[in-house]
């Protein structure tokens, strides 16, 4: 029977892609994806000729009745998103559930995310974390925050370079300008950089050196610092 196949892709170094991912993609019949121009240069570089298809959070509730009619006439579809493992920040869940409501199989491939990276050099204990991803831009953004106050396991956050400063700032009144922070960007790219912290620190760094790339904030608990 045909499946549905959840295919990571890396988040920024292509040989970070892994052997039975190429192998995946090659033997579909249709790949899903966020943008088709992004999708196709990593198609290009390992000589992948499977069809490709827009699956992205402003069609997938219209599309998803057609891939799964796809693939119970036979066909295997695999979901790639632009950068690390579909349905982490990215769309996913939908087609997901669907398939399961429509006893369709799943398989998921192990693979590249960038909030593991992050929090691993972080420096910042990881033995328990909570990852919430990005915080609303404007209704429910103080709640999610007043909600995290008292949260004790270390938290991982996306941020956008254009939201990074109103996000520090908001850390900085919430859990305090002290608080320990790590914050990661353009992981496993040229310009890697982490730099860590106080809140406070890093609001001073990046006053002076504008935001460039995408961001993994890592953040310290209540109650962790020494």
């Amino acid at each position: 029977m045909a499946k549905l196949y959840i295919v990571p892709t890396p988040i920024g170094n292509l040989d970070d892609m892994t052997i039975r991912g190429i192998k995946i993609l090659e033997s579909v019949d249709l790949i899903l994806c966020e943008d088709t121009r992004r999708s196709k240069k990593l198609l290009n570089h390992f000589e992948i000729e499977s069809k490709l298809r827009s699956h992205h959070k402003f069609n997938e509730h219209k599309e998803v009745k057609f891939i799964v009619e796809k693939i119970k006439s036979g066909e295997n579809v695999a979901l790639v998103s632009d950068a690390g493992t579909p349905g982490i920040s990215d769309p996913g869940f939908l087609i997901v559930r669907t398939c399961l409501e429509n006893n369709i199989d799943i398989e998921c491939l192990p693979g590249a995310t960038a909030l593991i990276p992050a929090l691993l050099i972080s420096g910042i204990p990881f033995e328990k974390f909570i990852f919430e991803g990005f915080l609303p831009v404007k209704k429910g953004r103080k709640t999610r925050l007043e909600k995290l106050m008292d949260e004790s396991r270390t938290m991982i956050f996306y941020e956008s370079p254009h939201k990074l400063i109103r996000t520090l700032n908001d850390f900085s009144q919430t859990f305090g300008s002290e608080r320990k922070i790590s914050v990661s960007r353009e992981l496993t790219k040229i310009y890697e950089e982490t730099l860590r912290g106080t809140v406070e620190e890093l609001i001073n760094h990046f006053q002076k050196k504008s935001p460039k790339g995408e961001f993994v904030i890592v953040l310290e608990g209540k109650g962790k610092t020494k």
